[in-house]
């Protein structure tokens, strides 16, 4: 037994810590468990009986550098801080803390309460000048052990991946091959179409929300893989899924590292915690461009993100942001003539029409008033005949455009069911293969393999179904009465566009492919307003129109009653007014009856007397006046 252990310590309970960093030291360093476990023995030998020994061991699994709480080290420091500890053993310091700040704080409490610290070296009093002065620098060495180490590791790694050839999980739709670095498509015919239709979708609608909800009304399943040793699965698919393809540079043929970023922060209790922050594009620690084949190019990736940035709800005076459903055209188009501000879009009224103003005054002076207003109905008939014009040459080029389109849409849906039914046959048949291979008297397994196959069947089943009725309901030809339709309607695209098929936001589409802003400015004194076009490409079209005054007449009470009122309002109350005004069949500017309230109005904004007296009601209705 060692001579610094006293009687007072043997008095006292020994705490055995056990800690692995990882949870894949745990799964293959199990000999260095072991090897803390056995310091029970280690113990009983400096003469603890069984019963005072407590193990901690649930740390498992977390690092000691500081950055994760510890429930187990915070359990033996306030142990110690309590007396309640004569021995704290591990295998080494390092497992106790990996940072000077627990591990000081650690030897502060054991030095004040008279608790030993042990290893595999020896004993250690903190209290004791030597000991602790030796506790402190293996304390030091075990934190810059663990930069060191991490260093070699982080820069091992940062050098692979400048190289391009560090492996890490790739997105769905691409496979680690054979050689260092070599990034190869998915050999799965199917993954790689649905990758390709999400492109093609966001082309053509412009939107991550729009291709979400295509894919789920035509009900096709998207691939899944949650990390790179997981099966991939199908699933149907969800928002955040769909924006992940279009916003990782890996489908544009790019390698990408560094991306996150850990830092530290002290939270409100005081705890030190870990967040992970989204690095922007020009602060990625690697780039690297045409890496590999991708599903699209860089330019198309550069494009999309942009498109789907202006998406985003816009902060004040930027441009509108995704298309909405409204029926104010000029949605994110319209600008002030006056201030050059955005306009922004109310509706009024019961049919909801549409109002163009801009709050620029409000901004800038606080006057409450608008820069200008405009009702949207004329604004947006003005502007949809000029586009009209502009794109009526075009007609016959459009429908036939449309035409392939619809083919291409078509045969594209087709063709994801046909390999949803492939994929389908072909774990049919897996499980048939699983089910003959079992042998016949282990019944407990074939009637689970057969519920399988029966189950796969039934799944066989339902997609065959479903691509029967999708081919019924839509032919992979376009039938000659429908091609002469489209192009009947390509020499006449105004009634294109004010059909009832036609929805608002398929018009505001069709306007921010030409458009790029339409400036407005009113003239109140002769009541014009004149519109600047913009369109892409640089040519400027500019239209007058007459502005009809949005403003709503205002509501007058008629004299008559206001000048009974007069006359009746320095000798009664309010009260008895409305209801002299009831009785003689007087009706508010609305129609309502009068009330208290409704005089004590009218009152204040003809600046009328008011009653400062007491009325004494008769009998018959009749009333006195009293002065005080």
């Amino acid at each position: 037994m060692s001579a610094k252990i006293t009687h007072s310590h043997l008095q006292r309970l020994v705490y055995v810590y056990v800690r692995q960093s990882t949870v894949t030291q745990l799964e293959r360093n199990r000999e260095s468990t072991a090897r803390q476990y056995n310091l029970v023995e280690r113990a009983r030998a400096l003469g603890w009986a069984a019963d005072q020994i407590r193990t901690i061991d649930e740390d498992q699994g977390v690092s000691g550098s500081g950055s994760v709480q510890r429930k187990g080290f915070q359990l033996v420091a306030s142990e110690v801080a309590l007396g309640h500890v004569g021995l704290l053993l591990a295998i080494e310091v390092s497992r106790l803390a990996r940072n000077n700040a627990d591990w000081y704080r650690l030897l502060d409490f054991c030095g004040l309460t008279d608790t030993l610290i042990g290893d595999e070296d020896g004993l250690y009093h903190p209290g004791l000048y030597n000991d602790r002065l030796l506790l402190g620098l293996k304390g030091t060495m075990s934190e810059a052990e663990l930069h060191v180490i991490r260093a070699r590791l982080t820069g091992g790694i940062r050098n692979k991946a400048a190289r391009g050839e560090l492996r890490r999980s790739l997105p769905v739709g691409f496979v680690w091959g054979e050689r260092p670095g070599e990034v190869l498509l998915d050999p799965d015919e199917a993954v790689r179409q649905a990758i390709r239709s999400v492109f093609a979708k966001f082309d053509e609608t412009g939107s991550v929300h729009q291709v979400w909800l295509w894919l789920r009304s035509e009900k096709l399943l998207f691939p899944y893989r949650p990390h790179m040793r997981a099966e991939l699965r199908w699933i149907e698919p969800t928002y955040h899924s769909i924006h992940h393809v279009l916003e990782s540079p890996v489908y544009a043929g790019a390698y990408r590292y560094g991306c996150k970023r850990q830092e530290r922060y002290v939270d409100e209790a005081g705890q030190l915690r870990t967040r992970t922050r989204h690095l922007a594009p020009s602060e990625w620690q690697v780039l690297i461009r045409d890496h590999h084949i991708g599903y699209i190019d860089w330019e198309t990736y550069q494009m999309n993100r942009s498109r789907i940035a202006k998406n985003l709800r816009p902060t004040a005076n930027e441009a509108g942001g995704a298309i909405r459903e409204g029926s104010a055209l000029l949605q994110g188009l319209a600008t002030c003539g006056k201030c050059g501000r955005k306009l922004r879009v109310a509706y009024q009224g019961r049919n909801s029409a549409p109002v163009y103003y801009c709050a620029g005054t409000i901004l800038v002076d606080g006057h409450g008033s608008w820069c200008m207003r405009i009702g949207g109905v004329h604004v947006d008939r003005a502007v949809v005949d000029a586009f009209l014009q502009v794109i009526e040459p075009a007609g016959i080029d459009a429908a036939l455009a449309a035409e392939a389109e619809i083919q291409n849409s078509r045969e594209e849906a087709i063709a994801q069911y046909t390999l949803q039914l492939e994929r389908a046959q072909y774990e049919a048949e897996r499980a048939e293969r699983r089910y003959c291979s079992v042998e016949p008297e282990n019944r407990l397994v074939a009637r689970t393999l057969e519920l399988e196959w029966e189950q796969q069947l039934r799944q066989v089943a339902a997609v065959k179904a479903d691509l029967e009725e999708r081919r019924r309901q839509h032919p992979r030809t376009i039938s000659e009465e429908q091609r002469c339709t489209l192009r009947a309607l390509g020499t006449d695209l105004r009634s294109v566009w004010s059909a009832a098929t036609t929805s608002d936001r398929e018009r505001k589409e069709l306007l921010n492919l030409l458009l790029e802003e339409v400036c407005i400015a009113v003239q109140r004194s002769a009541s014009t307003a004149h519109l600047t076009l913009r369109w892409r490409g640089g040519t400027i079209t500019e239209l007058d129109m007459h502005a009809r005054s949005s403003r709503i007449p205002a509501l007058r009470t008629d004299e008559e009653t206001i000048e009974v009122i007069r006359r009746l309002a320095p000798h009664y109350r309010d009260a008895l007014i409305a209801g002299i005004l009831n009785r003689q069949g007087r009706k508010t500017v609305r129609g309502e009856r009068f009330t208290a309230s409704s005089i004590n109005r009218l009152r204040h904004y003809w600046k009328l007397p008011h009653f400062e007296g007491k009325t004494v009601e008769r009998e018959g209705g009749s009333a006195l006046h009293h002065r005080w």
